[in-house]
Formats: structure tokens, C-alpha cells, sequence
């Protein structure tokens, strides 16, 4: 009897334990893991570039359309778009974690992943600290912290940065545009809104109730902001300048404060936020300059 009780505990001792991996995701659900994640699908283009950035880039096996960054998401799976996915094509590849955008993705959609049985981390980035947040915890889930903390506390410091440098600037008031037809803008609660308070920026359509509100053309007319600010898609993209030039009684249009920062920069919640930032802040500089 000895005998088998010494060699079930030495069989115990030399089996690997597994312990459950377990964080809160950004809208407060748990999520629970019994071993990190090996096999992810994700539905949206921000969180493939973060999974990248944690080094977990090799264990996505499905994405969503635009999920282009870094080169190498361009050759993963597709599943779908950010609203409409192939919920056989997901069931098919046997993920055991789900990464879906809160506000980006149906909540029906995200109700059927959960109702399939299908484990859920819901990402959705309010603040600049939230990126950082956002790494750990996918690091965490998948078991890669000594990677994803440095990239996190990279990001922080880098953030801390320019709030320092640009802490104390007179304020300009901006405009947001996110897409052209319909004039799309965000309001105080979205991330880019954070952005534009990081560079001394006042988001003229802050106090919205929606997340992304759209517009008519009046609504801007009568904010006048000094700078109009586009998320472009294309380097060189003129066509969403030609657009504004009309209404020359806008000061941002008088006084030439038509900027344009690459729309990925700003609109996906990554580590490349902060180069959008760092070019916002800039131009920012220059219509503070323009107005002494």
C-alpha cells in the first residue's frame, strides 16, 4: 500500500501542473483559461497587432478582414469582417480563445461565440493606459508576461513622454474626421479624443453621446474649428482636403489647418497610436504657431 502511494505522489510531482490563467477583460467579465491560449482567433485588425506585438503572432488561426499589420497577419485565415464572420469557419479552426471588439463587433455576434461555448475576451481601449493594459493581459492569457511587460512598460514610458513635453499647451480646437461619407467624427469618450487631450487638442465634438457620431456638414460649420484633423487610408490621399476647401469660412480651412495622419495610426488601439500621436501633437504645434 506504501508502495502505490510513494508512486502516485512521484507520478504527481513529475506531471506538469497546469494553472488556470484568468484576467478581466474591458467591459469586466472574467475570462478563464486552464492552460494559456494556443490556438486564438481574432476579430478585429487592433487586436492582431497587439497579439503580434506579445509574440503570440504564430498562434492566431483566424482573423477579420483589414487585419493587415504587421505583413505577416496578411497571410493568416480569414473568418469574415468585424460584423459578419463565418461562425462554422471559427468553430472549424478550434480556437480556445475568442478576442472580439466590444464596441466593433455585434453584441449578437459576440452572444453567439459565448452561447457556442466559446471563451470570450471582450477588447475595447477607452484611454491610452488601456494599450498597455490591453498587452499585459493578452500576454497573460497566452502566457507570454516576460514579452508583453516590457512592450507595455515601453509604451508607458513613451506615453509619460509626451504628456510631459506637452503638458501646459494652449488649447486648439479640432475636428476628427474618421470617414468622409457619412462625415463621421468620435466623441469625448473614444480614444482618439484622448489623443487630441494628449497634444492640448479640444475635440469640438466631445460632449456627443456616441461613440462615432455622424454628422451633417452644418454641425461642423457652426463648431469652426481651427484644425480639421482625417484619419487617411492612402499616403498622399488629397481627395478628403478637396472635400473641405469649399467652406472657406472655416478657420481651419482659412488659416490652411487641414492635417492628415495615416487613419491606422490613430484608429487601431496599438503601440502605433503613439506615432500618430507624436504627429498630431506636431501639427498641433505649427496652428499654435500660425496664431501668435
Amino acid at each position: 500500500m506504501v508502495f502505490w502511494a510513494v508512486l502516485v505522489v512521484g507520478m504527481l510531482l513529475m506531471s506538469p501542473v497546469q494553472a488556470v490563467v484568468s484576467v478581466t477583460d474591458d467591459m469586466g467579465h472574467e475570462v478563464r483559461l486552464s492552460q494559456p491560449a494556443q490556438r486564438i482567433v481574432s476579430l478585429a485588425p487592433h487586436v492582431t497587432e497587439l497579439l503580434f506585438s506579445v509574440g503570440v503572432g504564430g498562434r492566431i488561426v483566424g482573423v477579420v478582414e483589414y487585419s493587415d499589420y504587421p505583413p505577416a497577419a496578411k497571410a493568416l485565415p480569414r473568418v469574415g469582417s468585424y460584423n459578419a464572420v463565418d461562425m462554422e469557419r471559427i468553430l472549424a479552426l478550434r480556437p480556445d480563445l475568442v478576442i472580439a471588439w466590444a464596441s466593433g463587433n455585434p453584441p449578437a455576434l459576440i452572444g453567439q461565440l459565448r452561447s457556442l461555448g466559446l471563451t470570450v475576451f471582450l477588447s475595447e481601449p477607452r484611454s491610452l493606459e488601456d494599450v498597455a493594459s490591453n498587452l499585459e493581459r493578452l500576454g497573460k492569457l497566452a502566457g507570454t508576461q516576460v514579452t508583453a511587460q516590457p512592450v507595455a512598460a515601453g509604451f508607458r514610458k513613451r506615453l509619460a513622454d509626451l504628456r510631459t513635453r506637452y503638458a501646459g499647451r494652449a488649447p486648439v480646437s479640432v475636428f476628427y474626421q474618421v470617414w468622409r461619407r457619412p462625415l463621421t467624427t468620435v466623441n469625448g469618450e473614444h480614444l482618439i479624443s484622448k489623443v487630441i487631450r494628449l497634444c492640448g487638442g479640444r475635440n469640438v465634438f466631445a460632449d456627443l453621446p456616441a461613440l462615432a457620431p455622424k454628422l451633417d456638414i452644418e454641425a461642423v460649420l457652426v463648431a469652426d474649428p481651427s484644425a480639421i484633423v482625417a484619419g487617411v487610408r492612402v499616403p498622399g490621399d488629397s481627395e478628403w482636403r478637396q472635400g473641405w476647401l469649399r467652406w472657406t469660412q472655416l478657420r481651419a480651412v482659412k488659416n490652411h489647418h487641414l492635417i492628415a495622419i495615416p487613419a491606422d495610426f490613430l484608429q487601431r488601439h496599438t503601440l502605433r497610436i503613439l506615432d500618430g500621436a507624436e504627429q498630431l501633437c506636431e501639427a498641433l504645434d505649427e496652428v499654435r504657431a500660425a496664431a501668435r
